[in-house]
């Protein structure tokens, strides 16, 4: 496949300063790029910012989604890491929010040259409460929310986005999250989903051997700050930042504290 059916494939987007570090956006379940909306101009203004959308969200070519491919992780990684090639980008900075933090700890592993460092936004690396460690939900929770979503996916958007989001003195960005799950083709979701709640990427961490931020929020049912401790203490040298936000998805709650996080991060790492 070649640049450019790759970069519409994902509908790639560039902005920024051409000059600056380059910054990959990578958005979580059920999302595209547009989540990233109010975050991305800020962190234009000193930085080349890479959007894109997995296949099968947003704007991509859903024509190219194969569900033996993105399945698991792996295959996200292959998006991303596509994507890097495709641009030629060298030491770029990964954001990933949500499974995406552990998309972008595979990608990274897969192309070292291509990403030199990561932040993490409200990651998990496990969903799945097991022995000590505590990812906020019991296997027979995540049982039931991924039997709802397959049988119901409008309604568990509409009924989970809210819960997801976490700001309910602001409905508007409940609703937001609720048309972005929703535009999702329901067969697609039901494998991202999958893939995502039923991942186990704690073996990884250790393995993480690159500047690594960490964000995390005061509040979050998605992934608790026992989540965000676990990770920065699995990932050597990481910095943990608590960003005073509530929800999964600070990157619209929070935007400037958000943004501010991210810009100080990169600014620390040089040139």
């Amino acid at each position: 496949m070649g640049r450019v059916s790759i970069l519409r494939r994902n509908n790639v987007r560039v902005t920024g300063r051409t000059s600056g570090r380059t910054i990959v956006l990578a958005h979580g379940f059920g999302c595209d790029q547009n989540m990233w909306r109010l975050v991305e101009p800020v962190l234009a203004e000193r930085f080349r910012v890479v959007l894109f959308d997995y296949v099968g969200a947003g704007r991509s070519d859903a024509s190219a989604w194969r569900e033996e491919r993105y399945s698991g992780l792996d295959g996200y990684a292959r998006d991303v890491v596509e994507v890097c090639e495709e641009l030629d980008l060298r030491d770029a900075v990964l954001v990933g929010h949500s499974v995406s933090a552990m998309v972008g700890v595979l990608a990274r592993a897969v192309a070292p040259e291509r990403i030199g460092s990561l932040v993490m936004v409200c990651p998990s690396p496990c969903y799945i409460d097991e022995d000590d460690y505590r990812g906020g939900f019991s296997a027979e929770d995540i049982d039931e929310l991924l039997e709802s979503l397959e049988s119901n996916y409008l309604g568990w958007s509409a009924t989970m986005a809210p819960v997801i989001m976490g700001n309910p003195d602001r409905p508007e960005l409940g609703e937001e999250l609720t048309n972005s799950f929703c535009a999702t083709d329901p067969d697609i979701a039901r494998v991202f989903a999958r893939a995502t709640f039923l991942s186990d990427s704690r073996e990884d961490l250790p393995k993480v051997a690159v500047p690594t931020l960490v964000l995390e929020c005061e509040q979050d049912v998605i992934a608790p700050r026992e989540v965000g401790a676990y990770v920065h203490s699995a990932i050597p040298g990481s910095r943990l930042v608590t960003l005073a936000a509530t929800g999964h998805c600070p990157q619209l709650s929070a935007p400037e504290a958000t943004a501010s996080a991210i810009s100080s991060f990169v600014s620390d790492l040089g040139r």
